[in-house]
């Protein structure tokens, strides 16, 4: 949290319940969500992937592999 910039820290709870997970699976599974990748980092390039997305520059998910 930088003094310098106003931010808001909130929280997020997620209640999955089972139809909502069934539907999301339907849609997954015939295509009509994806995830969006941006990166993808093996694990011994962890802080690699960290500065960037300190840098603001990630537009999808920054994936590190195992």
């Amino acid at each position: 949290m930088s003094p310098f910039v106003g931010q808001k820290l909130g929280t997020f709870i997620a209640k999955p319940n089972a139809e909502n997970l069934v539907v999301l699976k339907e849609l997954i599974e015939a295509g009509n969500v994806t995830p969006v990748i941006d990166r993808t980092y093996s694990l011994s390039e962890v802080p690699e992937a960290i500065h960037y997305l300190e840098e603001g520059h990630a537009r999808g998910k920054v994936v590190i592999t195992i």
